[in-house]
């Protein structure tokens, strides 16, 4: 069995999210920030977040297949629970309470790392700190 892993970079698009597949050695999320900064999509759009995915093909078959992926690692953003989006009553996020109770969704996050990105959150999906605090490096003494 022959295995690659690849990184999926998320960035907003007109209608649906522009995505950019990147192979990489493994699933390594500090990796996977450093590639986010050069990611830049149509309009300027800029990833939301990224997810891994491994793709696996036998011996005997003809195409690779998707044999696992990630959890969803969003790069920054508001989490908001169902609960703050009703207490907020804002006119504009009609649609968005309607949505929420409808779908039963509990929380949301909104990104706005280019153009503002409102999705639902899952329980294992991980929110990481963007841009990523600076790596502090030793005086040299």
């Amino acid at each position: 069995m022959i295995s690659k892993h690849f990184v999926e970079f998320h960035s907003p698009g007109t209608f649906l999210s522009e995505v950019s597949t990147r192979e990489v050695e493994s699933w390594n999320v500090e990796l996977a920030l450093e590639m986010a900064k050069t990611i830049k999509e149509g309009h300027g759009a800029v990833p939301y977040g990224f997810c891994f995915t491994t793709r696996s093909r036998g011996d005997k078959d003809l195409d690779s297949s998707e044999s696992a992926r990630s959890h969803f690692h969003y790069l920054g953003g508001t989490v908001r629970t169902y609960e703050q989006v009703v207490a907020d009553d804002l006119p504009d996020e009609k649609d968005l309470r309607a949505y929420m109770k409808r779908r039963e969704i509990d929380r949301i996050i909104v990104n706005t790392n280019s153009w503002k990105t409102t999705r639902p959150l899952e329980p294992d999906d991980v929110v990481l700190e963007w841009p990523p605090a600076p790596v502090e490096k030793p005086s040299a003494a």
